[in-house]
């Protein structure tokens, strides 16, 4: 059987209901559970990602772009949101990011031999795409997957033609 890795972006509360929640963005919660109840049954690895921020966040370059602070480690929206959280201690690993893409995940994933990387989570045009493009650069041969119903994003334009780019890039949208 192949060797299978899960990994869950981003879904923290600041994304959900938080700072930049948005209406729908719980919509992916049960898409997400199902997909972590699946690799479990298999024995396959679960790693989370958690977007993480720190107290100066308005003087880094992201903050410049987008001054909303957000997931400050320590607070309320940094952690992971409703039922998933209760996943968190299976995770194999969770990465703390202080950009989109954790290059720490990708070179860990380089080193070890998935056949098939699936991402679920949030934001799709921002965090979704970068880890996606990072997970296909460090393993090439994998089959790197993100499940439509499991992703999802503030704008519905840029999240639909996300799937059209990362469908592009041989990664498998379904």
């Amino acid at each position: 059987m192949a060797k299978r890795l899960l990994v869950v972006v981003d879904y923290q509360n600041d994304f959900v209901n938080g700072t930049l929640g948005f209406h729908d963005a719980n919509n992916v919660e049960h898409t997400i559970i199902a997909a972590i109840e699946d690799h479990l049954r298999t024995n396959d690895d679960i790693v989370f990602t958690k977007d993480t921020h720190f107290a100066n966040y308005l003087t880094t370059l992201e903050g410049k772009y987008l001054p909303i602070m957000h997931c400050i480690k320590g607070s309320e929206g940094h952690e992971i949101h409703g039922k998933v959280k209760d996943y968190l201690r299976k995770a194999k690993k969770v990465y703390e990011k202080v950009t989109f893409g954790s290059l720490e995940l990708a070179n860990d994933v380089s080193k070890e031999n998935y056949q098939e990387i699936t991402l679920v989570g949030l934001v799709t045009n921002i965090c979704i795409l970068s880890n996606a493009l990072l997970l296909k650069a460090s393993l090439p041969e994998a089959e790197v997957i993100v499940l439509q119903t499991g992703v999802n994003s503030y704008d519905k334009e840029l999240h639909q033609k996300t799937l059209d780019v990362l469908k592009g890039t041989q990664i498998v949208v379904k």
